[in-house]
């Protein structure tokens, strides 16, 4: 059976910090939320040594690329993707228009609050929530209503805003990398429409630098003016070895660094690993039941098993929560 994730992205395929101004010094601590540990001095090691002139693993900044995925990574994926909620949002709002909801499903059990039986239709009950949610509106329809959306809602586990669900070690992270001549590239299986809507601002990641998946796109002239139209048909699904394909795609340069936290992303590593010269590949692993969650292997959500066991073989980089970040979210209201 198809995890939860597996089925979300091939449904929403259907449709589809503030960065520093200078380069960090030695003196200067750009992770101040990361504890001395092996995760943090294997970070900076990096990238004293790929950015050292003279360095035999000097790499040019037009070279310094860094893809990080999203859900799991750069903010909470727990307890459902973000992107679901607001999925299962969007039909509460649509419900009027269609009173046949009412005795439909999967939609009847998600107007009785009863989510778990509207998901019980699997892939195809996913597909059905999707596909009335994200298609059949113009790309500028799509980003208010997700603008508009994001700027409330809330994780229904914490009650913390969204974009307060984001890891301050990882805002760290990618300020440290761009103040670096790093580019950040977000590559992650989330629909690309949704995420290019928050994250610049949450972020400092522009639009065309985010890589996820797509739905099938229409140019049509409505009233004499050219929109472009979603539509419930797939275009691409950026996961696990989508993903390598994605960064080739829209990039054009194999990473030199790349960020994960699941199964999804190993494929990701594994393509940025191979390449020659300096390399570095990190998991963020959820080992923090109090200040977050933890899982990994039996997660039907952010599954990490594979990756794990080839981080060990290949000596890539795991990152604690619990023993590696001082704090996992930013202040509250920041």
């Amino acid at each position: 059976m198809k995890s939860i994730r597996t089925q979300f992205l091939l449904a929403v395929a259907l449709v589809g910090t503030l960065a520093f101004t200078t380069p960090i010094t030695h003196a200067e601590d750009g992770l101040p939320s990361w504890n001395d540990g092996k995760a943090k001095q294997s970070i900076v090691a990096f990238v004293e040594k790929v950015t050292k002139e003279g360095s035999p693993d000097f790499v040019t900044p037009a070279e310094r690329i860094a893809t990080f995925d999203n859900d799991g990574t750069l903010w909470a994926e727990q307890p459902m993707y973000f992107q679901i909620l607001f999925a299962l949002d969007r039909v509460k709002v649509l419900a009027p228009q269609h009173p046949e909801w009412k005795d439909k499903e999967p939609f009847a059990s998600l107007l009785k609050g009863d989510l778990k039986g509207a998901l019980a239709g699997g892939e195809k009950a996913l597909m059905e929530i999707v596909g009335v949610t994200h298609s059949g509106l113009t790309t500028e329809e799509f980003e208010k209503i997700v603008k508009d959306w994001i700027a409330t809602a809330k994780n229904p586990a914490t009650k913390r805003p969204l974009t307060e669900m984001v890891y301050q070690p990882m805002l760290e992270l990618l300020a440290y990398l761009r103040a670096n001549d790093f580019k950040t590239f977000i590559v992650s299986g989330g629909g690309v429409e949704f995420m290019r809507v928050f994250a610049e601002q949450v972020y400092g990641i522009p639009p065309e630098q985010v890589i996820g998946s797509s739905g099938k796109l229409k140019f049509e002239l409505r009233d004499g003016k050219p929109v472009l139209i979603k539509l419930p048909a797939i275009d691409f699904i950026d996961d696990k070895d989508g993903k390598p394909v994605g960064i080739q795609q829209h990039i054009g340069r194999r990473p030199i660094a790349a960020f994960g936290n699941s199964d999804g992303d190993l494929q990701m590593l594994q393509w940025t690993a191979a390449g020659p010269g300096a390399r570095f590949c990190l998991y963020v692993h959820h080992t923090d039941a109090e200040r977050e969650f933890a899982y990994d292997r039996k997660s039907h959500i952010g599954t990490l098993d594979k990756g794990l066991d080839e981080a060990a073989a290949k000596g890539w980089t795991v990152a604690s929560m619990k023993d590696d970040w001082k704090t996992i979210f930013p202040p509250a209201g920041k």
